[in-house]
């Protein structure tokens, strides 16, 4: 059954290729789908285009199939193109000739932009909690390990003292960053528009505004052409959000297989959260951070598929359009498992003490010292000459202790200014 037939059935061979995975992916729409249809038909009802039974009769049968679908018993059945398809052709099981008025005044090209926009909205809100979950973990880490000093490198070369506080810490506030292009991206998504029907309006007196509110968006798409090429541009926008939380979380597996290795030897994981070899008994690999920035490098694709799929699309609604499911989707899921694979593995990682005590580690205070000379008069120039020539003469004897007193150093890591910002950016996400 599809909505535009005129009773010839195309050839199965173009319905498959045409279709895809669009009926598995649809069910992720389906409670999104009854939402906007129950804003619809409301609005229709107060204009005048439905009885008030008749909306009663619609309300209340669209209120069954959610809970159809809240309980899994919903599906996309043989021969139905895609979930909008389904729910008008249950209300008109259901309901007779009535069920058939529930399409006046849309199209399925504003009925699957308002699915979209309701779903990603709520993928964003639900990324975002995991975000914050592992940020609280990372600061809770910050804090707990912040006395505990460990090497800093620049080009992989021993730098600067850093300390497991500010490591931990430096992650927290790098999601920060992610969580603003999330809310960009979520910014985006809470616009309506539902009422825009294939990109042109509609001659029946909407009232999209009404609808607006009953979906509890914060503003609408105005122009309706506008909001027809908001497909693309939203999920492009979701996938910058993906691509650079990601980036954070990739980066951060990647610290930790450095990390984790007997080379450093800064951190381990009890040896049930690791792997073995099936030829070295010794072995426990990271395995999760591994699989962990593999994937992570894969969602940073995320937005050059999007943009090369949607780069020369002429106005209006084409086709191609339907394809930004199959990446988006399942780019949602991905990241938040990695996300919380990550929380979970950061609850019951193992912090090594007294890392700088090993001599190879001298030469990270050498700058230590050249302030030392700085703060007692020396010119700048000077102590760091008087310090080199000391490294090069083997004469260097370091004095291991570091006093960071700024905003953001190894002694003032700022924590609780950094929770700060985090919850802001979450306050507008409502």
């Amino acid at each position: 059954m599809k909505l535009w037939s005129k009773g010839l059935e195309p050839d199965k061979m173009i319905e498959d290729f045409t279709v895809g995975r669009d009926r598995d992916l649809d069910l992720l729409l389906a409670k999104y789908d009854v939402q906007g249809s129950k804003a619809h038909i409301k609005m229709l009802s107060e204009i005048g285009l439905l009885k008030a039974d008749e909306w009663e009769k619609l309300d209340r049968g669209l209120d069954e199939i959610a809970k159809d679908i809240e309980n899994g018993k919903f599906a996309i059945e043989p021969g139905v193109e895609d979930v909008h398809s389904q729910v008008e052709f249950l209300l008109t099981q259901k309901l007779g000739d009535v069920g058939k008025k529930i399409h006046s005044g849309r199209s399925r090209n504003d009925q699957v932009l308002v699915d979209l926009k309701l779903f990603f909205r709520a993928e964003l809100k639900e990324i975002a909690a995991a975000v914050n979950k592992l940020f609280v973990t990372l600061q809770k880490l910050s804090e707990e390990h912040k006395d505990k000093l460990m090497p800093g490198y620049t080009h992989l070369q021993i730098a600067m003292p850093s300390s497991f506080g500010l490591w931990f810490g430096a992650y927290a506030e790098a999601l920060i960053d992610d969580m603003q292009m999330l809310l960009g991206a979520y910014r985006i998504a809470d616009q309506n528009p539902l009422g825009s029907a294939a990109g042109y309006g509609s001659s029946f007196p909407l009232n999209r505004k009404r609808t607006t509110e009953l979906l509890g968006f914060s503003t609408l798409h105005y122009n309706v052409v506008a909001a027809q090429m908001s497909r693309g541009k939203t999920e492009r926008a979701v996938a910058m959000a993906i691509s650079s939380i990601a980036s954070t979380l990739g980066r951060f597996a990647m610290d930790v297989c450095l990390w984790n290795c007997q080379n450093f030897n800064f951190i381990t994981f009890p040896a049930e959260l690791t792997t073995g070899s099936s030829i070295m008994p010794h072995k426990k690999n990271p395995d999760v951070f591994e699989i962990m920035r593999g994937k992570c490098n894969i969602l940073q694709s995320l937005p050059n598929e999007v943009a090369l799929l949607t780069v020369n699309l002429p106005l209006g609604y084409n086709r191609d359009l339907q394809l930004l499911k199959d990446l988006l989707f399942p780019a949602c899921t991905e990241l938040r498992r990695c996300l919380e694979i990550c929380d979970f593995m950061l609850a019951n990682i193992i912090v090594r003490d007294n890392l700088l005590d090993d001599p190879k580690y001298d030469y990270l205070f050498t700058v230590e010292e050249v302030n030392r000379l700085v703060l007692e008069g020396m010119p700048f120039r000077d102590a760091y000459r008087k310090v080199g020539m000391e490294v090069e003469r083997g004469e260097y004897r370091p004095v291991k202790s570091v006093a960071h007193t700024h905003e953001g150093s190894i002694g003032n890591l700022c924590n609780a200014e950094i929770s700060f910002k985090m919850q802001k950016l979450l306050d507008q996400l409502g």
